[in-house]
């Protein structure tokens, strides 16, 4: 009987302890802790730094800040075995100083496009020379002159130039345009071709008679803005021409003193026989 009035007890005390638990407040569970990043801000000279926390590595720091482990390294100094460690500062990067403030200024006004100018073409001079290469070296001699009776021609590629002249004699060899009256220069023997406009010519020469040429007679040039180009081209004259020169002018025969001697007997003779003949007429 006192066995069950103790288990009585007992039981009635487990349940007022099991009341008892459900009349007290339920109590909620810590939150979570989670690691504060101080963030980084610009320095004064632009720097950006960042302060080392208990457990980073490079490799959580370029995970959190998109900075590559070489990055850091390099900006930092740091050895491929170097440790970081808490409270560090680190440069993660560089921007404009702090709190600096960029004003933005006025909108550049745009200036009008000009059109560009088309020049017109330039001109350029040609003296032409057809001069006597009396050795025949096809190289213009200070002595040899220029040849007249000759006809020159000059046309550019286009088409729009196309003039002839004929050729004149002189002796100097210089080109001297200030002397030009049209396209002969009547002072120097060159034929000049002036005001021409810039471009590709073809030159073309026609030896006189009597003459063989001992130079090529066409020739290509090109000719730029305000040139004047000299082109000379050389004839010889021919041995047919040299002989009939020298038949034109022969030598004066030379007179023999025998020839005089034997014409004054004859003459004398004539005389004697004239006055013999009187005188026989006489004696009749």
């Amino acid at each position: 009987m006192k066995n069950k009035l103790i288990l009585s007890v007992f039981g009635l005390l487990i349940l007022a302890a099991f009341a008892a638990s459900l009349s007290l407040p339920v109590q909620a569970a810590p939150a979570a802790q989670y690691t504060v990043f101080p963030t980084p801000t610009p320095g004064p000279d632009g720097t950006i730094v960042y302060i080392v926390q208990q457990g980073d590595t490079l490799l959580r720091i370029e995970l959190l800040f998109g900075v590559t482990v070489e990055e850091l390294r390099r900006l930092n100094h740091l050895g491929a075995n170097d440790p970081i460690i808490a409270g560090q500062e680190l440069i993660i990067g560089y921007a404009g100083p702090a709190g600096a403030t960029i004003t933005p200024g006025p909108s550049p006004t745009p200036l009008p496009v000009s059109p560009t100018p088309t020049y017109a073409p330039g001109t350029g001079i040609l003296c032409i020379l057809l001069y006597n290469d009396v050795n025949g070296d096809s190289l213009r001699e200070e002595e040899e002159s220029s040849l007249p009776g000759g006809a020159i021609s000059v046309s550019n590629r286009s088409g729009t130039v196309s003039q002839t002249a004929d050729s004149f004699g002189g002796t100097d060899e210089n080109c001297n345009t200030d002397a030009f009256t049209g396209l002969v220069d009547t002072q120097y023997g060159f034929v000049a071709f002036k005001d021409l406009p810039e471009g590709d010519y073809t030159i073309s020469v026609a030896i006189p008679s009597g003459y063989n040429p001992t130079t090529t007679t066409n020739r290509a040039i090109t000719l730029a803005a305000g040139d004047t180009s000299f082109v000379p081209f050389g004839a010889q004259a021919s041995a047919k021409t040299e002989e009939e020169v020298e038949q034109v002018v022969p030598e004066a025969p030379k007179k023999s003193p025998l020839l005089g001697i034997i014409g004054a007997g004859i003459v004398l003779a004539a005389i004697a026989l004239g006055a013999y003949a009187l005188l026989l007429r006489r004696v009749r």
